[in-house]
């Protein structure tokens, strides 16, 4: 009996216990569901992305910047460097092969040529850099999409390459910053080999191109033809075998049928081994104003954006210079800063001043003049 007792405070102990469990597991928690009307979190982010180029004492590139070398100034205000560092790049590699019949005698520009500098240009790159390449002639056109395949934007330059009368410079502009606008940034880079003449008949004029590209704050390199063509015509000058064609003597200039009665072709000259006539010394006058503004158009392209021009006056010129467009791209830092005057109270399109200058003795900075704020997500 006494046994008996014993166990049925046990017993009770375990009904009691089962009896609780099984009320828990038939009553759960219910599972909040989720709000479908809230609003996704949006953060903007305060921090700008600065390339910088460092060039030590004896001109070459510096491998050691540290925050400490440097001083950037916002709008005249003092900023506190965050990092420097080596991003991967990401280049928009644009080529014109437009209006190369149009300009001296037929030398203006040459495919050829352009297609052996932006390959010189590629094998000068690091294997992690990102390229996308294009070509502007009559229209705009892109080769290779983005890739880190060197080789593959080789072939598309080699077998993709086409001329044609037009250059659409504008459009090619505003088609680079197309490109470039979900890259990362802070390593944004745009490389043009061109004369910098754009054709009439755009679908844009070149300020509201050229304000596009700013606004994605890319760093702009320009590998220009605008001397090469000038060598080209000083030594087409240099020959002194000039003559003048009397085509009124020629029996079929004299009674050219495209002609008003009465009327005959107007002289033409021979150039050395070039003839050409009034009509075409007009277009090639024309055609030396126009990269005489052009130069300075690009000049303040690649200034504004902290980039270099380069202004070959040979074809051996234009390959090697190439390739310094290259080294200037890998050597970049990227240089954060957390703006003492947030981003997100700036004005729409708002643009901010940048100054930037080194605080080591024997180094050089380079950067660009300002930026435009982004819009807010």
């Amino acid at each position: 009996m006494p046994k008996n007792h014993s166990i049925l405070p046990l017993l009770l102990f375990i009904l009691l216990a089962t009896s609780s469990t099984q009320a828990q597991q038939s009553s759960p928690s219910p599972t909040p569901t989720p709000n479908t009307q809230e609003e996704p979190v949006r953060v903007f982010t305060e921090e700008v992305r600065l390339p910088i180029v460092a060039v030590d004492q004896y001109g070459h590139y510096d491998p050691a910047v540290v925050p400490d070398d440097i001083l950037v100034l916002e709008d005249g205000v003092a900023q506190q460097i965050r990092s420097v560092r080596h991003l991967p790049a990401n280049v928009v590699l644009v080529l014109d092969t437009g209006g190369e019949l149009s300009g001296l005698g037929g030398l203006s520009k040459r495919t050829s040529l352009t297609s052996d500098v932006a390959a010189a240009f590629v094998k000068q790159l690091s294997t992690n850099t990102w390229i996308a390449t294009m070509q502007f002639n009559n229209k705009v056109e892109l080769l290779q999409p983005w890739t880190q395949d060197q080789q593959a934007v080789l072939k598309a330059l080699k077998t993709k390459l086409s001329s044609g009368k037009c250059a659409r410079f504008a459009d090619a502009i505003v088609a680079a910053a197309g490109q470039l606008k979900d890259r990362p940034e802070g390593s944004r880079h745009v490389i043009f080999i061109t004369d910098g003449v754009d054709s009439p008949g755009g679908k844009i004029n070149r300020a509201q191109a050229i304000n596009q590209l700013a606004a994605v704050r890319a760093t702009v390199h320009i590998i220009s033809y605008t001397e090469y063509v000038r060598q080209e015509k000083e030594k087409r000058g240099s020959n002194k075998s000039v003559r003048q064609v009397p085509t009124s003597h020629d029996p079929i200039a004299a009674n050219d049928p495209t002609l008003p009665p009465g009327q005959t072709r107007s002289p033409a000259f021979v150039l050395g081994s070039v003839t050409f006539d009034p009509a075409m010394r007009r277009q090639r006058k024309a055609y030396e104003a126009d990269i005489k503004k052009s130069q300075q158009t690009l000049t303040d392209m690649a200034e504004e954006t902290g980039g270099r021009i380069f202004l070959p006056k040979t074809g051996d010129e234009m390959v090697e210079q190439a390739r310094e467009a290259a080294r200037e791209v890998g050597a970049e830092y990227v240089v954060t800063y957390r703006p003492k005057r947030p981003l997100a109270l700036a004005r729409n399109g708002e643009y901010r001043r940048i100054e930037v200058a080194s605080r080591r003795v024997g180094l050089t900075l380079r950067s660009r003049r300002g930026y435009v704020v982004p819009s807010q997500p």
